[in-house]
């Protein structure tokens, strides 16, 4: 199955300012799940940032937010945002469900499964989710695919929303985001 644009969202999981320092490879996290939400912004997604305890554990990364000011902020004390019933119509009413974020074993993990559980078709991106240590992620990975998600990286996602080349919009993308260095 292919991501399409006109049945996709993104959920970005808990990336918020207390969380984001003590996971693995931080700043690249960061700069990859930017240039993620910018082609889901630049493709018309609706964007979802969820925020864990944030009273506690700090906002969204303020450099995410601006990269998507439209998207909605939920918040939430399950790890699961499936169970802290805040995901909202927009996000809930598309079928494909494309995932980053934080931590990948835990708030990531039980949000995936419990989409797949409700029948939606979840894309987790694997090099936009994170947690404190490397074999967690590898863990949550193999789990999250042995569920029923499929595993993808940000160009596949980039690559399936555009669906072809030879486009103004494909040139644009190109330029915007492959061309010159990424994270």
């Amino acid at each position: 199955m292919l991501m399409q644009k006109q049945n996709a969202g993104l959920l970005v999981v808990d990336i918020q300012d207390k969380l984001l320092p003590a996971v693995h490879d931080a700043d690249g996290l960061l700069a990859r799940s930017r240039w993620l939400i910018a082609v889901a912004r630049d493709h018309g997604l609706p964007i979802v940032f969820s925020e864990q305890y944030p009273r506690g554990l700090g906002g969204t990364l303020a450099t995410l937010r601006e990269a998507a000011p439209q998207a909605q902020v939920v918040d939430k004390l399950h790890f699961s945002c499936v169970a802290a019933e805040c995901l909202p119509p927009t996000l809930m009413e598309r079928q494909q469900i494309i995932v980053c974020g934080m931590e990948a074993h835990v708030c990531v993990l039980q949000t995936v499964l419990q989409l797949l559980a409700i029948g939606k078709q979840v894309f987790v991106v694997a090099d936009a989710v994170s947690s404190r240590k490397p074999s967690d992620i590898e863990l949550a990975i193999g789990r999250m695919r042995a569920a029923g998600a499929v595993i993808v990286s940000r160009e596949m996602v980039l690559f399936e929303l555009l669906e072809q080349s030879g486009s103004e919009h494909f040139k644009q993308m190109s330029q915007r985001y492959l061309v010159g260095e990424q994270p």
